[in-house]
């Protein structure tokens, strides 16, 4: 594999990495929304959606580690 492959993966894990980070963020403030709303049906659905970021960052995770491994064995 090329040096500009390696880097392209590097790249790619960076990116994923980054992403993971801001669906975590996403998820941190969904949480925070559920706990302090008024409305039992708006909080249900943030707390929804922290859960949905928390999958996605699981996601990003793994393809950051895909794409880093994929990056070594160059």
């Amino acid at each position: 594999m090329s040096d500009d492959n390696k880097a392209g993966n590097l790249l790619d894990a960076a990116k994923a990495k980054i992403d993971e980070g801001a669906d975590r963020l996403r998820a941190a403030g969904h949480e925070v929304a559920s706990k302090v709303g008024n409305s039992p049906v708006e909080n249900a659905g943030d707390k929804a959606k922290a859960v949905e970021d928390r999958a996605k960052a699981e996601a990003h995770n793994a393809e950051a580690h895909h794409e880093a491994n994929k990056a070594d064995k160059a």
